[in-house]
């Protein structure tokens, strides 16, 4: 149970802040917001508020910010449909029923001639004694069908009539919410933790192990492995995991002398990939000061930003396989594992998957904002949209071939982590 909270906890606050990127710059854009979803499926909890509604859906792996006009959801009454409007005090058309059944008795018929309900913002057509009729359509008009209520979305209102920086921004936003939400999670651990010092100093030796055999000693201070001069203790473990089954000299200061080892990295593998272990153990040691973690704020989101696009960079040329890739099962696993560590190591583990899950959507990938913007670049380079069809075709196989590679990820979760 800790886990399963844990988890809606953490991905549920990561997706609320990339969706929250979306509906802020969309409101400011001056683009009507049709729906503000967290989470997948049947909804569980509704609210509306003005011409947003916000829901909370069952299913706690994803999320989405609805504009008006992105899915062409704009009605459209074809001449010959049988349409009942109701008028406000200036005569224009404040509720439309498109069902047949009708229970407001201030309600008039019409048979459509013809209607504008995006642009000129009018409907035409025949009343019941035959008369033609026209009249002009309220901006806050509400079409009934069918149970639902949809406000109308005037064309100044919707997606597509923004200048393309401001939907590029829009859609841009989410990902940069990830990322900003990681450094205020990041400055908040240095804040209420401290900064870690970071300094390379040994604090346990483990018994028979590559370093124990080389002659190294807590207390040992790294100055430099193979030639590298070596500042901070992750700097240290990185060099050594990228030389599993090779000889290594490290240099270190020991009671103010420098003293040299030779050892051999054991060879640890994971998710496929082989690094190298040499058996000592870190005890980190932390400071207090709010410049320094405003810095260490900035740093790590940095750090991890470029750390992730180097192991993108590796899946990309193969040194990383398909199976090293962790889907919905894998993130569940590991966020409670890191749950059993404590706050601290909870919410560390919260910025890094915010970053992770805003690179992921900046691919240039059909369906993810990544591909929506580069849709936006072949727009600025030709001077004119891509046809919408074809665009949507795209994102909707790009939609396939995700839902194939979250198959291929979650069985691969399930088999490691299960059997």
């Amino acid at each position: 149970m800790e886990t399963v909270i844990a988890f809606i906890i953490v991905f549920g606050s990561l997706v609320f802040f990339h969706e929250l990127g979306h509906f802020l710059f969309a409101k400011k854009a001056g683009i009507m917001v049709r729906e503000f979803a967290i989470g997948m499926g049947p909804k569980i909890l509704a609210l509306r508020k003005k011409e947003t509604l916000y829901t909370i859906r069952i299913l706690p792996l994803g999320g989405y910010v609805r504009m008006a006009g992105e899915d062409f959801d704009t009605v459209e009454l074809q001449p010959g449909f049988r349409v009942g409007i109701v008028l406000n005090d200036a005569d224009e058309v404040e509720k439309m029923y498109l069902n047949r059944e009708v229970s407001n008795p201030n309600v008039l018929f019409l048979e459509t001639e013809s209607a504008d309900l995006s642009k000129a913002l009018y409907i035409e057509g025949y009343d019941e004694d035959g008369n033609l009729m026209k009249y002009n359509v309220s901006r806050n008009a509400i079409i009934y069908e069918k149970g639902q209520e949809t406000l109308i979305a005037p064309y100044d209102r919707q997606f597509d009539s923004k200048p393309l920086g401001s939907r590029a921004l829009a859609i841009f936003a989410g990902p940069l919410f990830n990322f900003i939400l990681a450094f205020f999670i990041f400055l908040a651990l240095g804040l209420i933790n401290g900064v870690p010092k970071n300094e390379p100093i040994i604090d346990e030796v483990v018994t028979d192990s590559p370093a124990y055999a080389a002659g190294m000693e807590a207390g040992d201070y790294i100055k430099e492995v193979d030639g590298t001069p070596v500042d901070k203790w992750t700097e240290f473990t990185e060099i050594i995991q990228q030389k599993p089954g090779e000889n290594v000299q490290v240099k270190a200061e020991r009671a103010g002398e420098l003293v040299t080892m030779t050892m051999i990295p054991s060879v640890v593998e994971d998710s496929g990939q082989k690094f190298g272990q040499i058996g000592v153990k870190y005890k980190p040691e932390f400071e207090k000061s709010p410049l320094k973690a405003l810095k260490y704020g900035a740093t790590e989101t940095v750090s991890w930003i470029s750390r992730i696009f180097e192991l993108l960079g590796m899946l990309v040329t193969g040194k990383f396989s398909i199976d090293a890739l962790s889907g919905p099962v894998g993130i569940y696993k590991a966020t409670g594992d890191m749950a059993q560590h404590g706050i601290f190591t909870l919410m560390n583990w919260a910025a890094v998957l915010s970053i992770n899950l805003g690179i992921m959507n900046l691919l240039p990938l059909p369906a993810l904002d990544g591909g929506r913007l580069l849709f936006f670049l072949f727009e600025g380079v030709r001077g004119k949209p891509v046809d919408k069809q074809k665009e949507g075709m795209v994102h909707f196989v790009g939609i396939m071939l995700l839902m194939v590679l979250m198959l291929v990820v979650t069985w691969n979760d399930i088999q490691r982590f299960f059997f």
